[in-house]
């Protein structure tokens, strides 16, 4: 059975009064459900994270693709994108103040239920849900692919709320197999819940099927793996459906 869906742009502002654009999907109908944020590729807030909240959705959740570059900005140059990631790690807090004006903007529609909230994350946006955890941030569940895993500041013991779920491809040559031990051992430290998964022959950005086409526009070493997308995601909501209720 095909749940039917509703969408909106949603627009919220951060404390210093940044102006963010985010897109929000959720069943139809007033039952609050389940809330994720989902934090897009340094691309930005783009049609590929907007189908991964409309897919959220679908499965029953209300989901908020979230605007980290201000003004819904996307690009699909790899220089832009860099400069745009880059100027939100200029202020150690920008990244945090983004994802959590974006989460309370997703706590505050009707169809969520705000004592039930998660987060998922792609590329630079799995780094932004994991700086939101490490934060603090009342998340029962996280899942990154393919994410940049060093920390704004390494976790403590007790800030992290919920189960982290790492999803990372072997030849990930931008995210090595060195900085995963690293997370690992960050997390072990932190007694935190957490799982890393890491699938063979997969590049940076397997989770997207425009990889490929980005890799070669843009001279960089991403690639597409659609058994290893199936796999992520059907971990992601094993994840999500142990963690939340409805």
């Amino acid at each position: 059975m095909t749940i039917s869906i509703q969408t909106r742009e949603i627009q919220y502002n951060t404390a210093d009064g940044q102006r963010l654009v985010g897109y929000f999907a959720a069943p139809n109908g007033q039952t609050p459900h389940a809330g994720i944020i989902v934090a897009p590729e340094w691309w930005g807030r783009n049609e590929y994270t907007e189908q991964r909240a409309r897919e959220l959705a679908e499965h029953g959740y209300a989901a908020l693709a979230i605007d980290m570059y201000g003004d819904k900005k996307v690009t699909t140059d790899a220089k832009q994108a860099y400069e745009w990631m880059m100027q939100t790690f200029a202020d150690a807090d920008t990244i945090v103040n983004r994802a959590q004006a974006g989460l309370e903007t997703l706590a505050a529609q009707p169809e969520v239920n705000a004592d039930q909230l998660a987060a998922i994350g792609f590329c630079y946006g799995g780094k932004v849900v994991l700086d939101l955890a490490r934060s603090g941030a009342p998340l029962k569940a996280v899942a990154t692919f393919h994410a940049t895993l060093a920390p704004k500041a390494p976790a403590v013991e007790g800030q992290i709320q919920g189960e982290i779920l790492v999803l990372h491809g072997e030849l990930d040559s931008m995210v090595t197999l060195d900085d995963v031990a690293s997370f690992r051992e960050e997390m072990h430290a932190a007694k935190v819940n957490h799982e890393v998964i890491i699938f063979e022959d997969a590049k940076h950005g397997f989770s997207n099927p425009l990889a490929d086409e980005r890799a070669k526009a843009n001279d960089v070493d991403l690639g597409y793996n659609p058994e290893a997308e199936r796999q992520g995601l059907e971990a992601m909501y094993d994840l999500l459906e142990r963690n939340l209720s409805a």
